[in-house]
């Protein structure tokens, strides 16, 4: 019976909770309709983190649970650590003005860095397995000022800026690349920015 469910469903690893406003990652089992006959999205070929790291905005989303108090100012800040691995500040506001904000890490899931495994839990929980989400950067202009994040499962996606708006020609082209790859760009829901 197990071996007929893996055949027609995809066993997610993790699930994303918010517990009192703070972001953690917990095991979970569900089932995912399975998209075997689509190719699993591709990541850029080559992603310099020094040049990634920094502040983007988030212009666009599909959905995401831990996102739903998220009214506002979506942002993702970015710094290399010590160790390699990569410091993630995400913020966002409620429709009541007030910040939410989750301290994260990523790490390099394959050899060019494009592929990063990302973890909300403390410090002390991130060794735990089966805790990390996948982060994948699909699309980014030459001069990193654009960038389109998803999961392979096409489950999330993300168009980030290096500025709170975004030229209308490079958005949609980002959710060309998007469409292309298999993703409900339907979905999509745009965010507000408030002038800073």
């Amino acid at each position: 019976m197990l071996s007929k469910l893996k055949d027609k469903y995809i066993l997610p690893k993790a699930l994303l909770v918010v517990v009192g406003g703070a972001i953690i990652l917990s095991a979970c089992t569900t089932l995912t309709p399975s998209r075997s006959t689509a190719a699993v999205p591709q990541s850029v070929n080559q992603l310099d983190l020094n040049r990634y790291v920094g502040t983007w905005y988030e212009i666009a989303r599909l959905p995401m649970y831990f996102q739903r108090n998220c009214a506002s100012d979506v942002t993702a800040t970015y710094s290399l650590n010590p160790s390699g691995s990569i410091l993630v500040d995400n913020r966002c506001k409620k429709a009541d003005g007030s910040t939410i904000q989750s301290i994260g890490e990523a790490t390099k899931a394959n050899e060019t860095g494009s592929e990063l495994k990302v973890t909300f839990l403390p410090e002390g929980l991130r060794w735990l397995p089966l805790t990390k989400a996948d982060y994948w950067v699909l699309a980014l202009d030459d001069n990193y000022q654009h960038a389109l994040v998803g999961t392979p499962n096409r489950k999330y996606l993300w168009v980030l800026s290096r500025t709170p708006s975004m030229d209308e020609a490079a958005y949609q082209s980002l959710l060309s690349t998007a469409k292309n790859q298999g993703y409900d760009i339907a979905k999509l829901q745009r965010t507000l920015h408030h002038s800073r």
